[in-house]
């Protein structure tokens, strides 16, 4: 699964990340070293919109009669998007490009689990594959709510966790933030391993096992 992630990139770097994509105003997209179910994150909804807005992490579907659901769907399975019923209108209608520029995962011997910070070896931000939806309670403002698609291990992953979240290279944007519906066979591709000669991995302090601390420390060698 994908349980923590980061987005700490400044403005600048982020707009050459998605160009054609507004970004929020100054102030409101600050640095992020611990991000964690239930908070508010950054995304690109596939509304024609083409500007990165805030999703609440944890999918609550539209039929759901209570948003407490989403905390059980901060993460969506890409082998069953198709025929879950919480994700199959949502891939084939609203899909999301999630930013980031790390995650972490827990690697497991014995009873102790160690934190794992990975990113990209550019240093880079990039985009988690998503689904999102909005959420309308009688009487109460709609919630709009996200979750990031995981997948298989690549060889890097693989000795940490047997999952990985689903990360877009950037020639896939454009077909998954198509505003039309599209089939799972024709998405079905994207969801893939990201090539571990790309990315590099490296334990963290225990901070980041408390999402009250966000910080630069966090993603500091251990």
């Amino acid at each position: 699964m994908c349980g923590r992630f980061t987005l700490a990139s400044d403005p600048a770097t982020l707009q050459e990340a998605f160009p054609g994509f507004a970004l929020p105003p100054t102030g409101e997209l600050r640095p992020r070293y611990n991000i964690a179910p239930s908070q508010d994150i950054a995304a690109i909804a596939n509304d024609a919109q083409n500007r990165v807005r805030f999703f609440r992490w944890g999918l609550i579907p539209f039929w759901a009669k209570d948003e407490k659901v989403g905390y059980r769907m901060i993460n969506a399975r890409a082998e069953t998007l198709a025929e879950k019923p919480s994700f199959r209108t949502a891939y084939r209608k609203r899909r999301c490009l999630i930013l980031a520029d790390g995650f972490y995962e827990w690697q497991s011997d014995g009873r102790t689990k160690t934190p794992m910070y990975v990113r990209l070896k550019s240093k880079e931000p990039f985009a988690f594959a998503g689904l999102w939806e909005v959420w309308s309670p009688t009487n109460e403002s709609a919630i709009y709510s996200c979750t990031i698609i995981t997948t298989t291990p690549n060889t890097l992953l693989e000795p940490i966790h047997n999952r990985m979240p689903v990360i877009l290279p950037p020639e896939a944007y454009d077909l998954w933030l198509d505003p039309t519906e599209q089939t799972p066979d024709h998405l079905h591709d994207l969801l893939a391993p990201y090539p571990p000669e790309q990315m590099i991995a490296h334990p963290v302090s225990t901070l980041v096992n408390n999402p009250r601390h966000d910080s630069p420390d966090c993603i500091i060698p251990d």
